[in-house]
Formats: C-alpha cells, structure tokens, sequence
C-alpha cells in the first residue's frame, strides 16, 4: 500500500527526490525526442530541462551519500500517497506542443510542492537547506522555461512550429473529418432522397437515411483506422483518425436525414434540401480555410458533385 508522505524518514524522502528527479529527466529527454522532427527548438529546450533535473539529481544522491550511505532504496512517486498519476509519454503520442507545455508546468509546480513539504520535515542542516534549494530551482524552473523559448524561440522559429502545429492538425483531424462530412453529406443524399420520393413517406426516408448515415459512418471510420499507422505519414493514431471520420460520415448524413421526423412530407423534403445547400457550403468553407483551396472552386467542386447525386437519388425515386 502507498504511504502517506507524513510517515516518510529523511532517509526515504531523499530516495524519493532522487527516483523523480530521474524520472522527471527522462520525461523531458521522451518529450525532447517527441518534438525534435517538427518543434527542433521547443525540444531543444525540453533538452536543457533535463540537464538541470539530471543536475538536481547529482546532488541529491551526494547528500543521500554523506548521510546514509551507498544503497538508495526504491521509492518512487506511486508509492507515496498524494502524488499526481502520470502517463508515460508513449502512451500520449503523438505529442502535442501546447499539451507538452502544460504537462511540464504541472510536473514544475508538482515538484515544487514536494520540495517545501520535504524541507519542512528535515532537521540536517546541510539537508534542509539543500531541500530548500531545489524548492526554490524548480518554481523558477517555469521561468527557466521562459527565458529558454526566449534564448531559442526567435519570432521566425516560431512561426516555423506554428507552421508544423497547423501542418498536423491538418492531418490528424483536418483531413479525416473533412473527408468524412464529405462523404457522409453527399453519398447519402441518393438513398434518403430516392426513399423520399419513392415512399412519399417521412418516416420512411428517415429509416433510410439513418441507416444510410450510420452505415457509412462504420465503413469510412473502419477504412480510415486501417488505412495507415500514421508512423510514416505523420497522421497520428489510426484509432483517432477513424473515430473523427466515422463521427464526422455520420454526422454529414444525419444532417439532412433529420428534417424527415417532420410527418409532413413536402416540408420535410423542402427543410432537407436547405440542410443539403448548409453541409456543401460548410464543406467548401473547411477545404478554403485549412485547405487552402479557393472559395468559389471549392464551392463548385462540392457543389457539383453534391447536386449530380442528390439530382440521381430524386430520378431512382420517382421513376
């Protein structure tokens, strides 16, 4: 069982400052080897970091060596009541720079609160002091912090990294979620349009385009999970990509499969098709904002083909 931090020795304190100033370190090298590819001098900072917590270390284990000798037990934060649970940085790729930040501000303040705790409870001098220290490194290590994106961050690199930020959001959600509003929104305009007309019936069109949507919804998020682990393309988790693709197919379907819970046929019919013109002038909003792709010839292309199926599924309907 974990112990409460009060029932901890001087002797176990240190131990424990030593296995998570290491650990910190090795936290900050992973974040390093995250960011190098796309964010070379925010990991170039995360690099410096682990130098002082490496640093912190040294003289950790100096006075555990004046003190108690050359064993170090094993005491690590889990085991000790009251510490925050954190991931392993594996288990949160890919990394995001904002994310990375804030992570390294908690660990920062975390750290500094176990410092004051450990200070107030030594009664060595030499070890008090030192406690005392570290304390006061580590609440201005988010300065440090400061003064290193600073020294490294110029206005240009940064611009870089919100240049690689911008590129992998494209990636990651930009381009499976707009593929999937596209292909929810207009491959399933011919079903639910063709039961309308075919039924005259709202309550039929809706079953269809509910099937229709959640159907493709399944297909396109199954297709876009497996269709690369993103460790070449930089796509980021198959699982993401699949989830906001089949989320996003589902939704560009249900939007104009909705209007038909009205039990009025005609009104039904005419609110879908004004959903229908909403979803392709969204659509074409998304590809010229983060696509980069004219306005008016993304309009076009989306808007073409968008009424070619919705004009198929209306001539299968009523023929």
């Amino acid at each position: 069982m974990a112990k409460n931090f009060r029932d901890l020795s001087e002797q176990e304190i240190l131990a424990l400052a030593i296995c998570s100033e290491e650990t910190d370190a090795r936290i900050y090298a992973d974040f390093a080897a995250g960011l190098k590819a796309d964010y070379p001098a925010t990991a170039q900072i995360f690099t410096e970091m682990e130098a002082e917590e490496n640093e912190h270390r040294r003289v950790l284990i100096d006075e555990y060596r004046r003190r108690f000798g050359e064993h170090i037990p094993l005491v690590r934060r889990e085991d000790v009541k009251g510490f925050v649970n954190r991931k392993p940085v594996w288990m949160i790729r890919p990394l995001g720079i904002k994310a990375v930040r804030r992570h390294a501000e908690l660990m920062e303040t975390e750290t500094t609160r176990f410092y004051e705790r450990a200070a107030s409870k030594a009664t060595d001098a030499s070890t008090r002091k030192l406690l005392g220290d570290l304390a006061e490194a580590e609440r201005k290590h988010v300065t440090l912090a400061d003064n290193l994106q600073q020294q490294h961050l110029t206005p240009e690199v940064e611009a870089e990294e919100e240049k690689a930020h911008r590129r992998l959001f494209l990636l990651q959600i930009v381009q499976p979620g707009l593929t999937g509003l596209m292909d929810g929104s207009v491959s399933t305009l011919a079903p639910v349009f063709a039961a309308a007309f075919a039924t005259q019936n709202s309550h039929d069109a809706f079953v269809v385009g509910l099937a229709a949507s959640l159907g493709a919804g399944i297909s396109m998020g199954f297709a876009e999970g497996v269709s690369d682990d993103g460790s070449l393309t930089g796509r980021g988790k198959p699982l993401l990509r699949g989830i906001v693709c089949g989320l996003m197919t589902t939704a560009g379907g249900i939007g104009h499969t909705l209007p038909y819970l009205m039990s009025n046929f005609r009104s039904a019919t005419a609110v879908a098709v004004f959903v229908v013109a909403i979803e392709l002038l969204l659509i074409s909003w998304i590809r010229n904002r983060y696509m980069d792709t004219p306005f008016l010839r993304a309009a076009f292309q989306v808007i073409v083909g968008g009424v070619l199926v919705f004009l198929v599924g209306i001539w299968i309907g009523s023929s």
